[in-house]
This record gives C-alpha cells, structure tokens and sequence, in this order.
C-alpha cells in the first residue's frame, strides 16, 4: 500500500541539463488523478509541451506535486491515461543472450521460449501484463534459437491482435546485419539501438522497455502514469530488498524525491550498506521500509521517445547495456530518471534453481508464489483445444495438472505436469516439473516404437522421478529411477540425455532414457 503524504519533485534550471538534451518544458502544478496529454492533429503529443509553440517558452521545470503512489504500484491507486497506452506506448521485449545459465532447456529454444507452469510460456508474461495494461504494440527482440518462439507467439496473438481501428501485434524482431552494422545484438542498448528505425516510426510518447525471463504480474499504466506526471526522462522499475538478497542486484539511491542519483552493481560490505535509502519514500509503509532499506533495478523501463533516440543515437552510441551504461550515463549529465517501486512477487528465471523453485511455487498451499488463476488480469498463451486431463487411479496431492494428460493408477507429490504428460502405471512423482508434450502418439506409433526396442513419449511403469525437470517429448522408460541419490550437484552428461545444476536433474528436450536407467 502507498504512504498517505505528498512531496515536490525536483526544480530543474537550464544549467542541470545539457543543451542538446533539455526538455524545455514548463509543467502546470496538477494532480494525480490523471496524466496530462493530448492530441494535436495526427501527432501524439503530452501536454506539457504545449507551450512550445507560444515563444512564452520557459526552460524552467515548475515544481510538481506528486503523491507517493505516482512512484509505487499500489493496487487501489485508479490509472486514466491521456492519451492512452494502447496509442501512446510501444512495448520492446528483450528476448534476452544465448541462456547458457538455463542450458539445456535453452538447447533447442529461444529463453523466453521456454515452458512455463503447465500451459504457458515464459514470454506469455510481459505480453500478457502489456495487454492487460492496454499495450497492444509490441515487439519481441530476440537472437537466438528464435523458431520456437515465433511458432508460439504467430499461433498465441497473430489471430486476434489486429482488426479494423485497432493497430494491435506482437511481433518478433530477430538480429540481422545490415550495412550499417554488421553485428549481432551487443547488449540490451545495442539491441535497441539496432532497430531504432522502426521504432521511431511509431508515433508514440513512451518506449516500455521489458525483460522477457521474468516472472511477474503488474499494472505498466500505473508506471507509465508516473513516469508523466513526475515529468520523468525515464522511471525505473525498482524492488525493495531486503539485506540478504541485495547483494545479487544492481541496487539504486534515491533523493527524497525518488530520483536515482547513484548506481552500485552488487555492492557488498560498506559499500552496501552506503546504498540503503528510505523506501517510504516510493510508498512503502515504516515496518516493510526497515525490512527492505533496499531498492535493486528490476531492468524494466519506460523511456520517453525523443529521450531514447538522443541518448542512444548521439550521446551513448557505443553502449550496448540500459542497465550498466545507458541509465546510469542518463544520470550524470543530469536527465530526470526516476524510480517506480514496484512491491510485489518477482523472478528472474535466468537459472536452473530459480526456474525449477518458480514452476514449484505455483503449487504453494494456502497462496501460490505467482497466481494463474488472476481474472482480473490473466495470463494468455496459445489455444490448443485440448481435451481435458484424464486420471484413472491416480493419488495426486499439492500439484497443478496442465491440458490434455493422461495420468494413470501412479503417485503424483508436489509437482507440475505439463500438456499432453502421459504417466504410466506404478510411476512416482516427487517435487518435479514434467514440461509434457508437443504432441500425442498414437498406439500405432508406440506398437512401432516397442517393436524396435524404443520407448514412448512420457513416463514408464514402476518409474520413480524426483526433484528433477523433465523437457518436452523425453522418453522415460521402465523402472527408471531419476532421484539422485548421490546428491550430485554439478554434472554434464549430455551423451546421456541429462544435465545436473544445483542438485536438480534436467533431462534434455527429446532425450532417450532406457529402462532400467539409475541417475
């Protein structure tokens, strides 16, 4: 919840700003309620730049009145954007580097290709908070192993995003070369940078620019709300911290108006403890600020257009990263870049551990760590038109069951199962994630599979499987036991079908186990 309370934003003068980067605008005292803009013609334009053309032009910013809820996303706070996102706001998804981190699920597809709670997949996340946030024009940029993905996106949003008044898509941008630049996305600045082309033609105010390996719900128009209305460069998604968990994050400063005026990449010992702020400040009341004195980057961004094009086109056309280089360049040469709390559950899936514990935290009693079952704003995917899941005999407890399983007389503890999952008898499942099936075989092709000494899709008789993630179409045979025994925390066995991180037994995307197999 926002701290009931009010405070000025910063009183800029010419000389804070450089010249070719000062947005000369002068800023009526307003209130919250709505964001100020409008429309001139066939131009977006925000309100406050309509004195421009008056030559009563003042280079001084008036000081703002601004609510803490502008800075934090509180769920009772009424958002009325104006114009609205679904004109004024292109959403740029970053499809993220190669995922060595999340190898071998990243064998054969792009990260944010990879399934995701039984039913979706990792880029159904930002697309699904973007149009539920009525952002309907989005691009994905990606570079690698990129067919899995646009399959799913062309099959999941092509069909029902465009139409007559409504401009609506979402479509994938993958690295090229071109004669200006022969090279492959850089970095996440770089990526942009590359196809800025397109997107200045898009007549916009704001770029949203998001991750596409984070797991999460939130409302992008109350953020781009106080990004207009704190008269903000750019605003920063921010995540108060506790102690512990600081130190893996690039942390940020704030005055006391919510502008970051210092960057740190996980700082440690005093230099930690040099970057606690106030986090009542962005909303948070007295008890979670004393828990959390933190605030790390959550790397998601609005930039306002004409900001994004100077800094990346003229005054950073070497950097490669928004994070590391972009932002906190836009600092020193005195760009307003302010911080937006969100207070909420998140995940970076950008490891094994942390995608497996956030599959698993959806099956959590009484609350799940993150909710599929959210009307209000649900999470969209691909419609497959499965049939619904069948399970004969089966003592299934603490799981979540996706489309079209068939599950027969076995035992399932703490596990998600994903689409079209085929367990056999006597099977054991503990603490896993099975990603299921692009496909179903029919008992045609399992006679042809046994006939020469192979194995169907899914999980054999007798098979016990344990803490372990199994990929899409893995052949698990007979009395396998996937468990670890010998707790191994580090392995590479590809030859054999599977890798081993953090303890946890990943069996690779089309992989054969044999009957009888012991891992």
């Amino acid at each position: 919840m926002a701290a009931i309370g009010a405070f000025k934003a910063p009183h800029h003068t010419s000389s804070t700003i450089p010249n070719d980067l000062r947005d000369s605008r002068t800023t009526p005292l307003r209130s919250l309620s709505f964001a100020s803009s409008y429309i001139t013609g066939e131009k977006i334009r925000p309100a406050s730049t309509q004195r421009r053309r008056s030559g009563q032009y003042s280079d001084v910013r008036a000081p703002i009145i601004v609510s803490p809820k502008a800075v934090s996303d509180s769920k009772n706070s009424q958002t009325c954007l104006d114009p609205d996102a679904s004109r004024s706001v292109l959403g740029i998804i970053l499809g993220g580097g190669a995922g060595t981190r999340l190898y071998p699920l990243t064998k054969k597809r792009a990260k944010p290709a990879v399934p995701l709670g039984a039913n979706y997949r990792l880029i159904d996340i930002p697309v699904s908070n973007c149009l539920n946030s009525n952002i309907s024009k989005i691009y994905v940029l990606t570079q690698f192993n990129s067919a899995s993905l646009n399959r799913h996106l062309s099959r999941a949003y092509a069909s029902n995003m465009g139409g007559y008044k409504n401009e609506g898509f979402v479509e994938v941008l993958a690295a090229q070369q071109s004669p200006e630049n022969p090279n492959w996305f850089q970095g996440t600045a770089d990526a942009v940078r590359q196809y800025l082309w397109l997107f200045e033609e898009h007549n916009v105010l704001e770029y949203l620019i998001l991750a596409g390996d984070h797991l999460y719900r939130m409302d992008y128009e109350k953020f781009i709300q106080a990004h207009r209305e704190t008269d903000a460069d750019i605003t920063v998604a921010a995540l108060p911290m506790d102690e512990k968990r600081a130190t893996a994050f690039g942390l940020m400063k704030i005055d006391d108006e919510g502008r970051i005026v210092e960057f740190a990449e996980k700082p440690k010992g005093e230099q930690l403890k040099a970057m606690k702020v106030d986090t009542t400040i962005l909303g948070l009341d007295d008890e979670r600020a004393k828990e959390m004195p933190y605030i790390a980057s959550m790397g998601i961004y609005v930039v306002s257009k004409d900001v994004m094009l100077n800094l990346l086109r003229d005054k950073f056309p070497g950097a490669n990263d928004f994070g590391s280089e972009v932002i906190p360049g836009a600092t020193s040469i005195g760009l307003r870049v302010q911080a937006y709390l969100y207070d909420g559950y998140w995940e970076d899936i950008g490891t094994i551990e942390a995608f497996y514990n956030a599959n698993l935290g959806i099956t959590k009693k009484p609350v799940p760590d993150f909710s599929f079952y959210d009307r209000s704003s649900p999470i969209y995917t691909q419609p497959r038109y499965l049939p619904p899941s069948k399970m004969l005999d089966a003592d299934v407890t603490d799981s979540v069951i996706g489309e079209g399983c068939v599950i027969k007389n076995c035992k399932i503890h703490h596990s998600v199962v994903g689409l079209r999952s085929c367990i056999s008898d006597g099977a054991i499942i503990e603490d896993t994630l099975l990603m299921g099936a692009d496909y179903y075989e029919t008992d045609a092709d399992k006679r042809f599979l046994a006939a020469k000494g192979s194995v169907p899709i899914g999980i054999g008789k007798n098979s016990h499987i344990k803490r372990a993630i199994i990929d899409k179409n893995a052949r698990i045979g007979d009395n396998v036991k996937i468990i670890n025994s010998d707790n191994v925390q580090e392995a590479a066995r590809e030859t054999d079908g599977y890798f081993i991180k953090s303890g946890i037994v990943t069996i690779i995307k089309d992989a054969l186990i044999p009957s009888g197999t012991i891992i």
